[in-house]
């Protein structure tokens, strides 16, 4: 049979609490853990369409030196065209670049749940030991 609370030792209240606040820090390592995942899940997609941006504008930059070296080697209007599907693609790369970098400037990596449920726990922890 188990003591009411007002029978047990002192150090049976003191194992309790911190039996409780080892779990409380893991459940908080976990939620930490978990949120922090998803953010850092959002910031890879970010930084991969930033790498993809890069990718199109190096396309659009060999595509103009390309349009550079037909204008230079033959003197005709084809240089025309590869200058301007090179301006499209440098065109559309920097957009995406733009993209990318606006994205990961409002992504905010603090886990507030996280802060939150600290808070929580210290008033908890306060409450037990009055």
């Amino acid at each position: 049979m188990q003591a009411s609370k007002e029978e047990r030792s002192l150090g049976e209240l003191l194992g309790d609490l911190v039996a409780d606040l080892t779990k409380l820090i893991r459940q908080e390592i976990q939620l930490a853990t978990t949120e922090m995942g998803h953010k850092a899940s959002r910031v890879g997609r970010d930084v991969g369409s930033l790498a993809v941006g890069g990718a199109v504008a190096y396309a659009g930059f060999l595509a103009i030196v390309g349009g550079v070296i037909v204008l230079l080697a033959q003197w005709v209007p084809l240089w025309a065209s590869a200058l301007v599907v090179g301006l499209v693609v440098a065109g559309i790369g920097y957009v995406m670049v733009q993209s990318g970098l606006s994205n990961l400037r409002r992504v905010d990596l603090t886990p507030r749940r996280t802060v939150e449920t600290l808070k929580d726990d210290v008033e908890w922890a306060k409450g037990q030991t009055r």
